[in-house]
């Protein structure tokens, strides 16, 4: 593609009409046409209540209906959606499909990171094993309301484990498998866990990295811990502890579990997972979500957002330890009976071509991946893309940060081949679904803009002193009303639920992140509101000066942050990597000092470039700015460190950085 292209598709004013490349037949059968659309932003502008009273009725089965659809008391900042309506999310997402014709379908498709391993249920198959754990928690004491923290890789057991919790109403706690001893400890005690699911190990890039020595040093200080029930994963040795560790093998086939499992009875406000999310103090956050109102935000946004039919396969890429792998690979797709697809490995082992080699294997239809993984993809080249026909694809999504426009554009071209719909979609752990995203054949999309609100979400954007913001003026962006998917609390402690999300703009829930709104309505996230530097009064956001960066030929990845300066407030402090072999010099620097200037405007231009082989990153892909800040300003405590991916980048890092300030 060449470079007056990029450049034409990076500006606001080019835009990508999915509609023109559509055959009329894929929009005559679209979930939500232009026309439905603007009827459902009317209902849900002049009755919000009726609006999601709707969805909920025909997205869900309800064994018992609500009287309301929304109690609320602002003061307090409670929101209760639904209240008097009983549902159980794991009936909704197995045993009404076994009545409506969907029994023997392919409900979960299992690629392990092995390319032979492959296993797939029907929605019968999942269902009797779903009930036979369900019954297996039952007999060693679980019930309703009691928390069960999973810490398991990306495996069918993770899935069946959360819906079993679903049944019989406990709470189900997922902790990411590549979190240390240390987090996961922590996240057991927040939640006071009764039992612990986890597996001997993990496969990782051909690697087998062990779990059980996590677990038993985090059970250490994790008293609530009654039993542990282990997933043989990888079959290595490990130290099994009489009385209290079990295998779920031994456990799901006892001649005593029987097949089918009476699902509990559940209110709407009963909590159905408590999900952690960092903070901004370094304690991990335990969000908690409602049943019947965050599946029914999930089951909505997964039918409009990805246009789910009923005979998709529809992969999620991300990891069920995020919020996202709840929402869009277990309850969304299986709550509309979809097939989900789930895969263990990683997108570049044994080679650059693991995920397109899936999607031309199982006829995948929906694509939803990250900007991480398709940054390490691009850098690898085209020749992997063209090696397989992607044709079955229909739609392409990206979320976890926002997508850069330049990848934004090869994600577009290479592999939905100039014609699919990206949705670029914005949303928290907190919010539970999507909440401001381009639907797929409903206005234009703009590369590196998430769209407009969904239909029923309120949005704006504000100054630091609550006034609104104009046009393309960077701000606070605030949620104005409440929503079905919205966090009910943060387990333990509901003075930082109030402090963190409604305190500082009394009446609307705040993001925490930054976002500007352009003349035509459609939102662009700047990044969390820690990650936006002001540079003489200028905010300027790290995501737009990073992907004015990766755009130059020689980057391969970048990161900003601002640091003090006793004139300016803050100055832009770069972290780059270049490609191989090229000098990692003064005169790059003024090269990309000049590209930044020619893109964004000399207000931008870094004042410090460090070059870096690597970054800080989370195990789920996100830059770690809050180390990336400390290093740039020679700090010595770096705060906790255990979520990182890799970390002897710190070292390199910090030597780095003194070479360049000697």
């Amino acid at each position: 593609m060449s470079d007056n292209t990029i450049e034409n598709l990076m500006s606001e004013q080019r835009t990508f009409d999915p509609s023109r490349e559509m055959e009329q037949k894929i929009l005559d059968q679209a979930n939500l046409t232009a026309e439905k659309y603007e009827q459902a932003c009317r209902m849900a502008t002049d009755s919000p209540e009726e609006f999601w009273a709707d969805r909920a009725r025909d997205l869900l089965h309800w064994t018992r209906d609500f009287r309301t659809t929304l109690e609320s008391d602002p003061e307090k900042h409670e929101y209760k959606w639904f209240s008097g309506g009983r549902l159980n999310a794991s009936y909704n997402c197995l045993d009404r499909h076994l009545e409506n014709g969907r029994r023997n379908k392919a409900a979960l498709i299992w690629q392990g990171e092995p390319e032979e391993e492959v296993r797939v249920f029907t929605y019968h198959m999942l269902h009797r094993k779903v009930c036979r754990f369900a019954n297996v928690l039952k007999k060693i004491g679980v019930s309703k309301g009691d928390r069960v923290a999973i810490y398991l890789p990306m495996v069918p057991e993770l899935v069946i484990s959360m819906l079993a919790c679903a049944r019989i109403g406990a709470v189900h706690s997922v902790i990411f498998a590549g979190f240390s001893a240390v987090s996961l400890q922590n996240r057991i005690i927040d939640c006071d866990a009764k039992i612990l699911i986890a597996a001997d190990g993990v496969l990782r890039g051909g690697k087998k990295i062990p779990l059980k020595r996590n677990v038993d040093e985090a059970l250490f200080e994790c008293p609530s811990v009654e039993q542990v029930i282990m997933v043989k994963r990888t079959g290595d040795e490990i130290d099994f502890i009489e009385g209290r560790d079990t295998w779920w093998h031994e456990e799901i086939s006892g001649p005593d579990i029987e097949d089918y499992c009476k699902p509990e009875s559940m209110r709407s406000a009963d909590p159905l997972f408590i999900l952690h999310t960092s903070g901004s103090t370094g304690k991990a956050k335990g969000v908690v979500h409602s049943t019947g109102g965050y599946m029914t935000a999930t089951a909505h946004t997964t039918q409009w957002v990805f246009d789910l039919r009923d005979d998709d396969v529809h992969w999620c890429t991300a990891d069920i330890g995020w919020i996202t792998g709840h929402s869009y690979t277990v309850y969304g797709p299986l709550a509309l009976g979809a097939t989900t697809l789930l895969f263990e490995g990683v997108p570049t082992y044994p080679r650059p071509d693991r995920y397109w080699e899936i999607i031309n294997r199982y006829g995948v239809n929906i694509f939803y991946t990250t900007p991480t993984a398709l940054r390490a993809l691009r850098r690898e080249g085209t020749q992997w893309t063209e090696k397989y026909d992607l044709s079955t694809l229909r739609i392409l999504g990206s979320v976890g940060e926002p997508i850069n426009p330049e990848v934004w554009i090869w994600f577009h071209e290479h592999v939905g081949k100039g014609k699919l719909p990206l949705l670029d979609t914005w949303w928290q752990t907190e919010t539970g679904s999507i909440l401001i995203s381009p639907l797929p054949y409903v206005g234009k999309l703009k590369p590196g803009s998430t769209g407009k609100p969904l239909p029923g979400i309120s949005a704006k954007i504000v100054n630091s002193d609550g006034s609104d913001a104009e046009a393309n003026e960077g701000g606070h962006l605030l949620i104005t009303e409440p929503w079905p998917g919205m966090l009910t609390d943060i387990h333990n402690d509901r003075a930082r639920y109030n402090r963190t999300y409604f305190e500082r703009f009394p009446g609307s829930y705040e993001t925490g992140d930054g976002a500007r709104v352009d003349e035509d309505g459609d939102y662009w996230i700047m990044g969390r509101l820690d990650d936006v530097i002001n540079v003489s009064g200028h905010r300027l956001g790290t995501t737009e000066i990073e992907s004015a960066l990766i755009a130059h030929p020689d980057v391969t990845e970048a990161a900003v942050v601002g640091i003090p300066h006793e004139i300016k407030g803050q100055t832009v402090y770069a972290y780059v990597t270049l490609r191989s072999g090229l000098d990692e010099d003064d005169e790059m620097r003024t090269v990309l000092r000049e590209w930044v200037s020619q893109k964004i405007g000399p207000i931008a231009v870094p004042e410090t470039i460090q070059f870096s082989e690597g970054l800080p990153k989370t195990r789920s892909g996100k830059i770690m700015r809050r180390i990336l800040r400390r290093i740039a300003v020679g700090e010595n405590d770096l705060g906790d460190t255990t979520t990182l991916s890799d970390a002897s980048v710190i070292a390199d890092l910090i030597e780095g950085q003194k070479e360049l300030f000697e």
